[in-house]
């Protein structure tokens, strides 16, 4: 009975239920899109975002914010791509783009935890530069003619639906979960985000965890862009602009809270799912693909706005406990007098 208390208790389980119901009312307009083959589709295509998700996931958590991930995966999917084209081998592309995510989640880690630069306006910054420089290392040309042995990667399925990329992604997001929930140093994002002060006084380090988490955002933003030279082929230089706004739409609406302490990869990844879906769905409906960013933006305000009222509730409610207690204490000691 607890297990099942638990199960329906976890924030994740709303973000979960919405996604079913939306696929169910969608599919009741338009049975083709319950077609296992469409579904697979939906999901499979779902992976950069999934990536970028999980990634952002543990800067929300710590109670910051990187709004860079968009144009960290356009730059990385551009020097990716370009030394493919030229012949580089595979391992050399792969770690060329994990350099620029990593290099980018130091900027940004310094910067917020060094510098002291709100988190907000740091990454907004780094975000410029790092569109400008995509523009300034490509010429403001798409990258093309990339190795068809590299973009097949993209199509491999396990089982003739499955690919291995969502396979992997799904993996990965598993044994995220697990650091994050199971181990000590995981649980550290969730306690600076949740009271900072308080993980100072028990000896977490603070300013490293934050610049651990906005490496790690780095790291994945990077690999959603070798994914996603994969699976486009070409990259430009707007590759992954407004990427950004999914991941942490999709974080938000997976139960993880903007103000850092809540939520969990697992919920950030049925986000993904949902705000990947988005275009899919209105397709299947015959509207315009063009109402995709403004739903987007919807959500996420939606979102945003019924998480403030309840981390405000619960806050509240735990005001009121505290009171409640003290009043008790008060009356039995003055009755013991």
């Amino acid at each position: 009975m607890k297990l099942v208390n638990r199960i329906f208790k976890a924030r994740e389980i709303s973000s979960l239920a919405f996604l079913i119901a939306m696929f169910l009312i969608v599919g009741a307009v338009n049975p083709a899109f319950l077609q296992t083959k469409n579904l697979f589709l939906t999901f499979n295509g779902s992976v950069v975002y999934i990536l970028m998700a999980v990634g952002i996931a543990f800067v929300i958590l710590s109670g910051e914010i990187d709004v860079s991930i968009g144009a960290t995966l356009g730059l990385s999917a551009a020097v990716s791509a370009t030394l493919l084209r030229n012949g580089s081998s595979w391992g050399i592309a792969i770690a060329a783009a994990v350099a620029v995510g990593v290099i980018i989640g130091v900027i940004n880690g310094i910067g917020v935890t060094v510098f002291k630069v709100p988190s907000i306006i740091m990454t907004l910054g780094v975000n410029g530069v790092v569109r400008g420089s995509i523009y300034v290392y490509t010429n403001g040309k798409w990258v093309e003619n990339v190795p068809f042995d590299f973009k097949s990667l993209s199509q491999a399925t396990f089982m003739g639906t499955l690919t291995y990329f969502l396979l992997g992604v799904i993996v990965l997001t598993a044994v995220v979960h697990l650091i994050l929930s199971k181990t000590k140093r995981g649980k550290y994002f969730a306690a600076v985000g949740d009271n900072v002060s308080g993980a100072t006084l028990i000896g977490i380090p603070v300013e490293g965890t934050k610049v651990a988490a906005y490496i790690t955002s780095g790291i994945f933003a990077a690999l959603a862009g070798l994914m996603y030279v994969s699976r486009v082929g070409f990259v430009t230089p707007t590759a992954g602009n407004g990427y950004e706004m999914k991941a942490i739409a999709a974080c938000v609406l997976g139960g993880i809270s903007l103000t850092g302490g809540v939520g969990t990869v697992i919920g950030a990844a049925i986000g993904s799912v949902i705000m990947s879906s988005i275009s899919r769905v209105l397709v299947f409906l015959q509207f315009s693909s063009d109402y995709d960013n403004t739903i987007t933006g919807i959500l996420l305000i939606v979102i945003v706005v019924a998480d403030s009222l309840i981390q405000r509730r619960l806050a509240e409610k735990a005001r009121r406990k505290r009171l409640s207690a003290r009043t008790l204490e008060e009356v039995g000691g003055g009755s013991n007098e």
